[in-house]
């Protein structure tokens, strides 16, 4: 399935819950997130079982066959994450109180 059908159910999804149950999404979100599209599916189905709105269920259906195509986003810690960004370079420490450099390079005046 394409990106662009599946940003259409979810579009389609976000209109009818709006509408039926004031509960609102987003859109592009549930697009590009499979748990959170899949909990968005929970949602309308029991919306469904419990309002008796019929194309709730039929679009939590779309949608869960449709973000069946997307691939399970990789989880890493976020400490994980932020350790191998400073080892490789990507981001510079901040500098903390102890560095009196940074400190008095803005005391007394711009700069």
């Amino acid at each position: 399935m394409s990106p662009s059908d599946l940003f259409g159910i979810a579009a389609h999804m976000h209109v009818l819950l709006r509408r039926k149950t004031g509960r609102v999404t987003d859109t592009e979100w549930m697009a590009c997130n499979a748990e959170y599209a899949r909990e968005i599916a929970r949602f309308a189905r029991e919306r469904a079982r419990v309002d008796g709105h019929v194309e709730l269920l039929v679009w939590a259906e779309k949608l869960e066959s449709a973000i069946a195509t997307l691939a399970p986003a990789p989880r890493k810690p976020l400490v994980q994450s932020a350790a191998e960004a400073l080892r490789a370079g990507q981001v510079q420490p901040v500098p903390g109180p102890e560095d009196a450099t940074a400190q008095a390079k803005y005391i007394g005046r711009l700069r």
